[in-house]
């Protein structure tokens, strides 16, 4: 497919939301096959996170099909059945490792750090809360918030004392490094264990902020935005140096489903879709 000019995006901000994910994914692949643009700097937090790493580090494509048969073997999202056993409940912190360990080869983790500088957000507790009631508390404002206000951009996180901490990929040494951070700033328990992250609790990045713009720091140029859901056209920021992309659609799998490789490949269409509009509005508006 034949490129077209340049356009002066310097950055991308990737957002969570767990498997709706794949969504940015298919975007980013039209978008990048179409548009010559090369991005200095990402930031992403949690799922986002995973989905810029392989798509940076050449891996997306062999890393959705791999998952997929991962989900197609896996019955259930929750196994009640090990309550009273050593087998996790949940089985979403295993699959999501070995996700990210069976996709970063050294090859991989090489074009990683030779790649754009991807900045992931992890979000520190506060020190008066536990792991688990700083979970809880930290869910349940960031849910009221986006019910009650639909923030693009939740405040309530750190009115709460939940404060923000920047921690680059080219940090981590090789492939278990980087999943460690990944989980970290995925940790939303008990879909995950209590993690850490430099001997400290960590949880996920998204309860400071779903959409990490924060993450960027002072680079310079203007940023693509990846959404991972819809918001009212009212909620999203106008500004001149971020550009917000919504999916054109509600992304038909949840960010928790591990049970469904036909959602998986249904968000990473839409995404396609949505990136080959995108492409076609930009081109009417160069003419």
């Amino acid at each position: 497919m034949e490129k077209e000019a340049a356009l002066s995006y310097s950055s991308v901000v990737f957002a969570g939301g767990g498997s709706r994910c794949l969504w940015q994914v298919g975007f980013w692949e039209v978008v990048s096959e179409t548009l010559e643009f090369t991005p200095r700097r990402i930031a992403a937090v949690s799922a986002g996170a995973a989905m810029a790493s392989l798509i940076f580090s050449g891996k997306a494509a062999e890393s959705l099909k791999r998952f997929k048969d991962a989900t197609a073997r896996n019955r259930r999202n929750v196994y009640l059945a090990n309550l009273f056993g050593n087998t996790p409940v949940f089985p979403h912190y295993a699959m999501y490792r070995r996700a990210i360990l069976d996709a970063l080869d050294p090859e991989g983790m090489d074009a990683l750090h030779r790649g754009p500088d991807i900045r992931v957000l992890i979000s520190r507790p506060p020190r008066f809360l536990g792991p688990r009631a700083a979970t809880i508390i930290g869910i349940l404002a960031y849910l009221a918030e986006k019910s009650l206000r639909g923030s693009v951009h939740p405040s309530f996180g750190r009115r709460l004392g939940f404060a923000p901490e920047v921690v680059s990929v080219r940090e981590c040494a090789d492939a278990s490094a980087l999943a460690d951070l990944i989980l970290a700033s995925s940790c939303t328990p008990p879909f995950t264990p209590i993690l850490s992250w430099n001997g400290k609790p960590v949880l996920d990045g998204g309860l400071v902020d779903n959409v990490p713009v924060c993450a960027l720091g002072d680079v310079e140029g203007d940023a693509l935005v990846l959404l991972t859901r819809r918001y009212g056209e009212g909620k999203i920021p106008r500004t001149e140096r971020l550009t917000y992309v919504q999916p054109s659609a509600p992304i038909p799998v949840s960010k928790w489903d591990y049970t469904n490789p036909g959602g998986l490949q249904d968000a990473y269409d839409l995404g396609r879709s949505d990136g080959e509009a995108f492409v076609k509005k930009l081109r009417a508006s160069n003419r």
